[in-house]
């Protein structure tokens, strides 16, 4: 049995803007304070596990502890299928610079290495999140979500985040930078499983 989400505020731990701006969105309906980790001045986790459940795992319980709130986070990233499922949990380090995340980098990146493989056309990928809520007892739950689709280039689109602007859902054939925000989140793999989310934590 899923355990429900009582209380008013809910820590998010990220450090990401876009991240937090669509949370806020998504809970709205119910109520909840949605707070962020930089506004509580939490520190970033090392993310030392290999699948997007175990980093999510590893912020969620961190944020829970320090803050003794029920905290939510969610690892997420891009596979690639012609990649063998790269860059998957290391999504965000490819943009990585020494000095902040360049993501016209990390999508170059991908498109040089699908390139260099003659990856045939669709070159078929997936967003991937987990959400992970953990309470400061310890207890946790986990969601998941996948959005299905392929990569374009050169990449179209000025709105989004991260890997948005080279991919194109399916069904779609507009890139996820293309869309509407609010529009995004309804199929995208964050909106789906935060939906998840949603009906086990707060529905019924």
């Amino acid at each position: 049995m899923i355990r429900k989400f009582e209380g008013e505020t809910l820590v998010l731990a990220t450090h990401n803007k876009g991240k937090l701006e669509e949370m806020i969105h998504l809970l709205e309906p119910f109520g909840v304070k949605v707070i962020g980790a930089a506004d509580m001045d939490l520190p970033e986790p090392e993310e030392t596990e290999d699948t997007f459940v175990g980093n999510a795992r590893i912020k969620a319980h961190a944020a829970a502890k320090a803050t003794g709130l029920p905290c939510l986070s969610d690892d997420s990233g891009i596979t690639i299928d012609a990649l063998n499922g790269a860059p998957g949990v290391y999504t965000a380090d490819w943009a990585e610079t020494g000095n902040g995340r360049d993501f016209v980098m990390a999508m170059t990146r991908a498109h040089t290495e699908l390139e260099a493989a003659n990856a045939p056309h669709p070159r078929l990928a997936q967003f991937r999140s987990t959400l992970v809520i953990a309470w400061p007892d310890g207890h946790d739950e986990v969601f998941e979500g996948v959005a299905p689709g392929s990569l374009t280039w050169p990449m179209r689109g000025k709105d989004g985040f991260g890997y948005d602007p080279m991919f194109v859902p399916d069904g779609y054939d507009i890139t996820f930078a293309e869309m509407d925000r609010w529009e995004k989140n309804k199929i995208s793999h964050r909106g789906k499983a935060v939906d998840q989310f949603v009906k086990g934590c707060f529905d019924g």
